[in-house]
């Protein structure tokens, strides 16, 4: 009788303590970072820039996320506008850290009585050291504790795939700095293969293709709108498919020029990066135990991530694999949902979820 009423008043207070920290789950991308806060969904997704003032030395945070991306590329000379995220992880700690802390405030809005608790997500291929930095932003960003789960479990759970289950499931998440691919089975991974090609790599393929083809200079922003609005994967049938009118600098006698770019042009110029991303494809398949292999066929690839929009890129991989591949159906989202319900349901998915290290 003693033992319970020593239990109780403890579990009354860990309740009262709960309603007042909001737990969160972040999917810190390269490209875009999304908050799930626990019993609420996604409620933050903004651009992963930070723009700073650069004064004497000393730096001054002016915008994180939107405003700051509308900076990038058009900054004067005392202002920085930087991406701390490069290839999945921290590039630069101190920016990063900022960046953490500014989304976890705008959601977190009672941070006076706790500390929420963090799940992040890692890049598979992420060394000790890389999600050590992570780790480290997220608690002197102001988390109570920090769990690790590797993207390819967020991005399986996120696209509603049965990862429990003691069959095969592939998953190929297409981000901004990296590719993941991996095959899971019984809720962990069975391969994983991170390769560090993604969207930042398929904007600096369209601006490299331009410099050299057309001799026109484009800034990342105007690359990315090109890829979102008339990016494709494979040669459209009619040789020449849509085009749209970009503006960029002219290399020959450096005055601003107005073109027009077509989507045959732009697959040419994507080819190389939509290769790398159906080799490790490939080298996953070849690796995956022969069991698994089968359930593969009959499952057939879930493709997650921002890149997983691009036009025809399912279709591009079918031919290559001959594979029935999908696309999930909120891909800038998979991940931040799956961590989300990884925090959701930890107990389930606590083997999942790395808190020390």
């Amino acid at each position: 009788m003693n033992f319970c009423k020593v239990l109780l008043p403890m579990s009354v207070f860990d309740q009262f303590r709960g309603l007042f920290s909001s737990d969160m789950a972040i999917d810190l991308g390269t490209a875009n970072t999304l908050v799930y806060v626990k019993g609420k969904g996604i409620v933050l997704s903004e651009p992963s820039v930070v723009a700073y003032h650069v004064k004497d030395g000393v730096k001054k945070v002016l915008a994180v996320g939107e405003d700051a991306k509308l900076m990038l590329g058009r900054t004067p000379g005392s202002i920085e506008a930087i991406r701390p995220m490069r290839e999945g992880v921290i590039a630069d700690f101190d920016t990063a850290e900022e960046m953490i802390k500014h989304f976890i405030r705008k959601v977190h809005k009672r941070s006076t009585f706790s500390k929420p608790k963090i799940i992040v997500c890692v890049p598979h291929g992420a060394t000790p050291v890389e999600k050590r930095a992570i780790r480290q932003s997220v608690l002197s960003a102001g988390a109570r504790r920090a769990g690790l789960i590797a993207e390819p479990i967020a991005a399986a759970i996120g696209a509603g795939m049965p990862i429990t289950d003691p069959t095969g499931n592939m998953v190929v998440d297409i981000g901004g700095g990296t590719t993941e691919v991996a095959v899971l089975s019984l809720g962990d991974i069975v391969y994983a293969r991170s390769v560090r090609v993604g969207g930042d790599r398929m904007d600096e393929a369209i601006i490299s293709y331009l410099r050299r083809q057309q001799n026109l200079l484009i800034g990342e922003t105007t690359a990315e709108r090109v890829k979102t609005s008339i990016g494709t994967a494979r040669m459209p049938d009619d040789g020449r498919g849509t085009s749209m009118q970009i503006r960029g600098r002219d290399l020959l006698n450096g005055v601003p020029k107005e073109i027009e770019v077509t989507q045959a042009q732009i697959a040419e110029a994507l080819a190389e990066p939509v290769q790398q991303i159906c080799e490790a494809v490939m080298t996953a398949l070849e690796t995956t135990p022969p069991d698994l292999a089968a359930d593969i066929v009959d499952r057939g690839v879930m493709l997650t991530g921002g890149g997983a929009l691009l036009g025809d890129l399912d279709l591009a991989l079918r031919e290559q694999t001959g594979l029935a591949i999908s696309v999930a159906d909120e891909p800038l989202n998979c991940v931040a949902l799956g961590t989300g319900k990884a925090l959701e349901y930890e107990k389930q998915l606590r083997h999942a979820i790395d808190y020390d290290s």
